[in-house]
């Protein structure tokens, strides 16, 4: 399989084509590593790949899918059965628990009566992600060496659906950032153009999709941590409702706010990796049991359309400082689209919806001060040794492991939570965090779903913009929805008139009725004849074969060894400092690539 018809598969190809016997999972995963070595040292996506973990999860889904093959042939010979449907394979064979697959459970690699809605679908997860035989890092010093010692309940079920696992994304320090600029491990590069952010704190996620790495990403959504950046990319990102994903395994920023969510090049990718993730965890009491069938209601919008369905418009965010002449046009264009589908287009009202900028730099900042509270230097994370007592260890560890951007919303929360400011500013951010809800409740009294800008403008450069406040403004219209849990997802719709670079549309609908968003989202997706790879892709196509390896390789080289060489200078500037509760989990870690990274790192 070569690098252009492995970028061109979605989901459904995938399984399809595996279960069928076009191709097998071995060949997409090594499809997708040779990816990763082409396409990851320009973009810096990832922050750990995993290719013996997606290797080792390819062998065994092969050998299951050859066993099933075998136990269909013997019961049509039989005139007992058939092979399951495409996307519905069923295996029985168990692995142990702790194994190089990253199972946490007691349970079945790939459990009894499973719907392997992921089946062979190449994988990887946003570095806030807890997988049992990686690190999780969140791109902070803090964390830099912290082994994860079980698998968040997202990933587990990803995995269990069959995906392939190839690694780990960067993002913005513990989430904090819309441009992955505060990773503390270097920035991620936009696939459109090398110079843009691809947004944040989930950039490196987006990026690994656009560029054809990976068919699908799972990111954090606290304030548009999704959206933002997979419109800043040019490829599908969905938040749904609150509660739909367990949280369990993910490192909290805010905990009222946070939603787990997926990145895909279509709206089906997303729904499919959806329906594999969500549902009722024992272990996280905020989850919801999930009925719903994500895959089926965008397949509704393509096949039956969306003809009567009401959909609204806030016309007064057309008039907010800032927004692009791009941005409206392409919200203007995509209103014109769902008319000619059949849609009847409605204004509606959110008078609160301009303060959820100010809620939430509030109540973001008071849940994630408590939230990094337990980074204390004692249990796990960075430990600057040589402190006369634990108040100055914890202050120094603190201090040089987290951050400017961190550090910056640790202080915040702080002096929100502190005795006299408290009732000034939370209560009522809280206040209006119900205002705002139900001025939700009230749009979607009368429509089915509503139809809003993602970003005010496309992709900015990198040292763009430096003043915070400004960056925090390009979240205004995403950051409502996690204010009152609704779902929203961002479709792209084409390349700004202005910029050449990708624009989007965000989907919002009613609290657990995210199969309206999808819905409406692959009726409108199927009027756009649009390109879904980066042209960073095309460039490397029409580099000539070998050649283009040789200087993309090259330069991943270069990027690593300065990578190794800025670690050992901060080594060499702490000679004092020790990591604390380092865990070595190498044993459930059959990389070989991560063993040579271990073997760096000390």
């Amino acid at each position: 399989m070569n690098f252009t018809e492995y970028a061109a598969l979605r989901v459904a190809d995938i399984r399809a084509g595996l279960l069928k016997g076009d191709f097998t999972a071995h060949e997409l995963a090594q499809a997708a590593g040779d990816a990763y070595q082409v396409m990851d040292g320009p973009l810096h996506a990832f922050l750990q790949p995993t290719p013996g973990l997606a290797q080792a999860r390819a062998e065994a889904l092969d050998q299951r899918i050859a066993g099933q093959s075998c136990d269909a042939a013997n019961r049509r010979q039989k005139g007992s059965g058939t092979l399951a449907p495409t996307g519905q394979a069923r295996f029985t064979d168990t692995v142990s628990t702790g194994n190089a697959f990253g199972a946490h459970t007691n349970h079945s690699l790939l459990p009894n009566n499973a719907d392997l809605r992921l089946a062979g679908v190449p994988i990887a997860f946003k570095d806030n992600m807890n997988q049992l035989g990686t690190r999780t890092t969140c791109a902070s010093r803090m964390l830099e060496n912290y082994e994860s010692t079980y698998t968040a309940t997202c990933v587990d079920r990803a995995l269990a659906a069959g995906a392939l696992p190839l690694g780990k994304l960067n993002m913005d320090e513990f989430a904090f950032g819309s441009s992955t600029e505060s990773s503390a491990f270097g920035t991620t590069q936009n696939p459109w153009d090398l110079s843009r952010v691809p947004g944040g704190s989930s950039g490196g996620s987006a990026a690994a999709v656009a560029s054809g790495i990976t068919t699908v990403a799972l990111g954090s959504d606290t304030g548009g941590s999704i959206r933002q950046p997979a419109a800043f990319c040019g490829v599908v990102g969905f938040k749904p409702t609150y509660g739909v994903v367990s949280r369990y395994g993910v490192v909290a920023f805010g905990s009222s706010l946070d939603q787990v969510g997926a990145f895909g090049r279509s709206v089906g990718c997303v729904a499919a990796a959806t329906d594999a993730i969500c549902g009722r965890d024992v272990r996280d009491c905020t989850s919801q049991d999930s009925a719903a069938n994500f895959e089926a209601a965008a397949l509704a919008g393509v096949e039956q359309g969306i003809k009567g369905m009401k959909i609204g418009v806030v016309r007064e965010y057309l008039s907010l400082s800032g927004l692009e002449a791009e941005v409206i046009r392409a919200l203007e264009d995509a209103i014109g689209h769902l008319e000619c589908l059949g849609a009847h287009i409605q204004e509606v009202e959110l008078p609160n919806a301009r303060a959820a900028l100010s809620a939430y730099y509030v109540i973001g900042p008071c849940e994630a001060f408590s939230n990094l509270s337990r980074f204390d230097s004692v249990r796990y994370g960075y430990r600057q040794c040589g402190a006369n007592n634990l108040n100055e260890q914890c202050e120094r560890s603190r201090a040089a492991g987290f951050g400017p951007e961190t550090i910056r919303r640790v202080m915040l929360g702080s002096y929100l939570l502190s005795s006299g400011v408290y009732h000034t500013y939370y209560y009522p951010a809280q206040q209006v965090r119900t205002l705002i809800t139900q001025d939700y409740q009230r749009a979607f009294a009368s429509v089915d779903a509503l139809l809003t800008p993602v970003s005010p403008r496309t992709a900015f450069s990198f040292g763009e913009i430096t003043d915070p406040t400004q960056m925090y403004l390009s979240d205004v219209f995403t950051i409502p929805i996690n204010i009152a849990g609704n779902g929203g997802l961002s479709l792209p719709v084409g390349l700004g008139s202005d910029s050449g670079l990708p624009v989007a549309v965000q989907l919002i609908g009613p609290q657990f009725q995210d199969e309206n968003i999808l819905r409406v989202a692959a009726a409108l997706e199927a009027r756009y004849d649009i390109e879904r790879l980066a042209p960073l892709y095309q460039r490397l196509l029409e580099a000539k074969g070998e050649d283009a390896y040789r200087v993309v390789n090259k330069r991943q080289n270069a990027n690593e060894r300065q990578r190794v060489d800025e670690k050992g200078m901060q080594s060499n500037n702490n000679e004092r400092c020790c990591p604390a509760g380092q865990q070595h989990l190498a044993a459930n870690n059959p990389d070989p690539e991560n063993e040579r990274g271990r073997a760096k790192d000390s």
